[in-house]
């Protein structure tokens, strides 16, 4: 079973979970899990860069460079 599955399959479950005790030993190991993270590699965007990436996507909606949400689904259903 591929990693995209077991997302989804791990999604669902968390989806109709009803033991609140249990959703939040969940909860909790993954959040500590994220505080353990090494986030130094993180580097915000600065304005101009968003700026820049916001022109681009609305030049790449202009020239039809973009999918749809049926797009979207279409390929997903083929994962």
């Amino acid at each position: 079973m591929d990693i995209q599955t077991r997302k989804l399959n791990l999604i669902t479950y968390l989806a109709q979970l009803q033991d609140e005790s249990f959703f939040e030993k969940i909860e909790e190991y993954i959040l500590s899990k994220l505080e353990k993270e090494d986030h130094s590699d993180f580097v915000p965007f600065t304005v101009d860069t968003l700026i820049n990436r916001i022109e681009k996507s609305e030049e790449d909606f202009k020239n039809g460079k973009f999918k749809t949400q049926e797009d979207l689904e279409n390929q997903s259903a083929n994962w």
